[in-house]
């Protein structure tokens, strides 16, 4: 019996460096999905809206995430159940019911925002209508999901969240106000307009997503299967220590990695739409639209065409074409 407890509260190795899947996993995948279209979409519109006086809300919600996906990930690891198995043990039928419907409805609503906002992205690159290219998202997200096993789409989920890092680059081709960026990040700012409010529960709520906590326990079931000496820890407690270790890990990277990049989305709006002028995003075409437009301006600005006053022209050509196009006119170019 002692013997037996020993093994289960002996530490374990750290895994390996080199045994990538040991240390992320899951939680990466989970953080980098809390940062969906929708979910830029939303911070994009904080940072166009409020600036950045809503910076702070990155710091504030990081812990707050961070511990409800660890136990979400620890019951599922424990058990060896996701979270609606382990509902559904506790809670009576009606009420499991009634919780996988609500969170029927909102998924469903995600993804459909989602893909629309993934179209309407891919209609900018290409010249194709966005309700087809947002169907060919659905169908192509359909085939891998039924075709490909999960032990190989989930290396492919893992590589595919380096591409997040383009939003932090994004701040490197633009002007930092320090400063003002590292107030806003410590200092708490509240506003008592409905606006703010809204906004506070918008961001609020798109970074601690309901489906994200099912979703990482998932993952984790989806792991232990695919390993075969890994087993539910109350079955194999004497595997606890490392991967409770792994589960922590590998959580806390992916709430960190999904914490930045929101972070330099809200920034990269604020210093780039919300200083232009534009405090409304109806559209990703209308945000590419408002920033190329303003990019356009200083680049005739700068280029002096000579004496004859051939940049007043380009510009008075470039306020035409803003308003054909149904775009707002910088306040600086109005007559």
């Amino acid at each position: 019996m002692k013997t037996h407890a020993a093994r289960a509260i002996a530490p374990q190795p750290a895994p390996s460096s080199e045994d990538t899947r040991a240390w992320l996993g899951p939680g990466l995948i989970t953080g980098a999905s809390d940062d969906d279209p929708s979910g830029i979409g939303t911070y994009a519109q904080a940072g166009a809206q409020f600036g950045t006086s809503l910076l702070w809300m990155m710091p504030f919600t990081f812990p707050l995430m961070a511990i409800v996906q660890i136990i979400s990930a620890r019951i599922a690891r424990v058990t060896g159940r996701g979270l609606a198995a382990n509902i559904a043990k506790v809670m009576p039928r009606p009420v499991l019911v009634v919780l996988m419907l609500l969170l029927f409805i909102a998924n469903t609503v995600n993804i459909g925002a989602d893909l629309a906002a993934m179209g309407e992205a891919a209609s900018l690159l290409v010249p194709v209508n966005s309700a087809w290219t947002a169907a060919a998202f659905g169908i192509a997200s359909i085939l891998l999901q039924v075709f490909i096993p999960y032990s190989r789409y989930v290396r492919i989920l893992q590589w595919l969240t380096l591409s997040l890092l383009a939003y932090a680059g994004v701040l490197f081709s633009i002007h930092l106000p320090w400063q003002q960026v590292l107030h806003d990040t410590i200092v708490p700012h509240v506003e008592g307009g409905k606006a703010f409010w809204a906004m506070f529960v918008a961001v609020l709520g798109t970074t601690i997503s309901p489906y994200l906590f099912f979703w990482q326990s998932a993952q984790e079931v989806e792991e232990q299967h695919a390993c075969a000496n890994e087993q539910p820890l109350l079955s194999a407690p004497e595997q606890a220590p490392r991967q409770l270790h792994r589960v922590q890990v590998d959580t806390l990277v992916g709430m960190g990695a999904s914490t930045i990049v929101a972070y330099c989305i809200i920034l990269a709006a604020a210093l780039t739409l919300h200083t232009q002028g534009t405090h409304q995003i109806e559209s990703a075409a209308q945000a590419v639209e408002r920033v190329r437009s303003e990019s356009e301006l200083r680049e005739l600005w700068d280029q002096e065409t000579g004496p004859d006053n051939a940049w007043l022209r380009a510009v008075d050509d470039l306020v035409t074409r803003l308003r054909r196009s149904g775009t707002d006119v910088p306040a600086g170019l109005r007559p």
